[in-house]
């Protein structure tokens, strides 16, 4: 049987389907690059394999790498193990599926990638900066809002975890979905993920398990909404009670500002049916905080600390974003303020949610406002994923093994797991096209990543809305387009090296803000070094 050598990227880039063999063979794979290995039947009928041909992206995405393939006859059974020197223990090692496009998801597969345990990982549908980096193989292919759709994958390829990156496909019920087809899943039900779904469903739950949060009151009919409003006064938050792309939150400085947010989502229905029930709540004066928890329905830990910076500009002003950047660890949550979220917050919400029949397994992020006036912290909001950008600072600065981690939650099995953490900070600098978060142009091409990243080995570019056009050059297809990430010894030296990278970048579409960390740092650190 003769060999072939190909040009191949480390993430075993849907190599399986490739080949249409002409009799029943196994093809194993050896490389001193990666470790991957995938078990699964393969037959043929003709020249066609009872697995799909291999899809065009795949071709597209072939980077140079070599691979030596050495094809043996085989009854049924196609092996695949890729990897010099590791030890394979079949049992624990996890081909992982993660579900989401954006920079979040970018993270969590670099994370996933380096776990020990993890054998390969699928990103569907992914973007381009995540194939091209290698941190995983990308399925733009996979239906992800088509649960059978996912379901078959799964079982095709061996997934045996699914992480579930964005809200939506939470909320639409793909958990749900997952677990009844037996495939292990790191998300909540949707049922559970009614914790971001529903403003009011969130408020209530606070209410009856005593969660410390503002006070507030639900209302569908404008002219109620409107006279609560003049009974408190201003400043005020007005929230759409459902999902609207991170926009349904209003905080009002005027009545005037008040009454045109009610008028907006419940006369205007600008949100949709989103916004056809309002949440009116006190407006909160302190530091905000992200809290992040692991929970497995029952038991939860905490993740670090982190803080992001949700307004477009500098000093925290302009309208919110979904995020300009974060820090981790963050210096407002010490450890005492840690162990005060966990057992005012997170846990009662865990055994609450519980008590009502719908336990929550996935990752709770807390949105917190450190109180000015007590010091204490109070609940914003939740939502039921990982945040972006408070994704990227964690992911790089996470030492444990993310796959047996969330493997361990999703299967309710997180007592006594403990997570390690790098020493030192990580800060991340979002770069976003000119225009956001209103309307921007797409499609402006960004240079010089590689240079970008080649700044410091703790420099790591993440991709959250590029493609690559024809001459193979990337270009901006979203808001929120690039999570410039560096790791350092304290938040000075990763700011420094985030910085610098980001002055690498030759991208006249985009913009960043230039203060990320103020809050953390004096303010005379603050100017980037060249």
């Amino acid at each position: 049987m003769s060999c072939a050598t190909l040009n191949l990227p480390p993430s075993l880039k849907l190599l399986n389907s490739c080949f249409q063999p002409s009799n029943k063979k196994s093809c194993f794979f050896s490389s001193s690059f990666s470790s991957v290995s995938f078990v699964g039947p393969l037959t043929s009928n003709g020249n066609k394999s009872s697995w799909d041909s291999c899809p065009s992206h795949v071709i597209k995405g072939l980077r140079s790498f070599p691979i030596v393939f050495k094809c043996v006859a085989q009854k049924s059974e196609l092996s695949v193990s890729v990897g010099a020197g590791s030890n394979i223990a079949s049992e624990k090692r996890l081909v992982v599926l993660v579900i989401g496009g954006g920079g979040r998801e970018h993270a969590l597969c670099y994370a996933l990638q380096r776990s020990p345990s993890c054998d390969a990982v699928f990103c569907a549908p992914g973007n381009a900066g995540i194939s091209n980096s290698g941190n995983a193989t990308c399925i733009p292919e996979l239906d992800i809002s088509d649960s059978s759709a996912v379901i078959s994958f799964c079982r095709k390829w061996g997934v045996g975890l699914v992480v579930v990156g964005p809200e939506a496909p939470l909320v639409s019920g793909l958990a749900n979905d997952l677990v009844k087809a037996g495939i292990p899943t790191f998300g909540p039900s949707a049922e559970a993920a009614a914790l971001e779904g529903s403003k009011n469903f969130m408020k209530n739950l606070c209410d009856k398990y005593k969660i410390p949060t503002a006070k507030y009151q639900t209302f569908t009919d404008p002219s109620s909404a409107k006279q609560y409003i003049e009974d408190q006064g201003a400043p005020i938050v007005i929230k759409a009670d459902g999902l609207a792309a991170g926009k349904g939150v209003i905080v009002a400085m005027t009545l005037e500002e008040a009454y045109e947010a009610v008028d907006s989502m419940l006369v205007k229905s600008v949100f949709g049916s989103a916004g056809c029930c309002i949440v009116v709540e006190e407006f909160l004066e302190g530091e905000e905080a992200s809290f992040f928890a692991l929970v497995d329905g029952e038991n939860a830990i905490p993740l670090e600390s982190a803080q992001d910076h949700k307004r477009v500009g500098d000093g925290d002003t302009g309208p919110n974003t979904g995020g300009m950047g974060a820090y981790s660890p963050a210096p407002v949550l010490t450890k005492d303020l840690q162990s005060v979220v966990m057992q005012t917050i997170i846990h009662p919400t865990v055994k609450g949610m519980a008590a009502e029949g719908c336990k929550f397994v996935g990752v709770l992020y807390a949105g917190l406002m450190i109180e000015k006036k007590t010091g204490l912290p109070k609940l914003i909001e939740y939502n039921v994923r990982f945040g972006d950008p408070e994704c990227q600072v964690l992911m790089v600065r996470l030492e444990s093994d993310l796959a047996q981690v969330l493997l361990a939650a999703s299967r309710g099995e997180l007592s006594g797991v403990s997570l390690k953490w790098s020493p030192g900070s990580a800060m991340v600098v979002v770069m976003a096209s000119k225009g956001y978060p209103g309307s921007y142009e797409k499609g402006t091409v960004i240079r010089n990543l590689e240079e970008a990243e080649n700044v410091a080995p703790t420099v790591k570019i993440f991709h959250a809305g590029t493609a690559l056009n024809s001459d193979s050059n990337f270009i901006a297809t979203g808001g929120r387009v690039l999570g410039v990430t560096a790791t350092g010894r304290d938040l000075q030296e990763a700011r420094d090296r985030a910085y610098q990278a980001v002055e690498e970048i030759h991208w006249p579409g985009g913009f960043y803000r230039r203060d990320i960390g103020w809050r953390a740092l004096p303010q005379k650190q603050l100017a980037p070094k060249k």
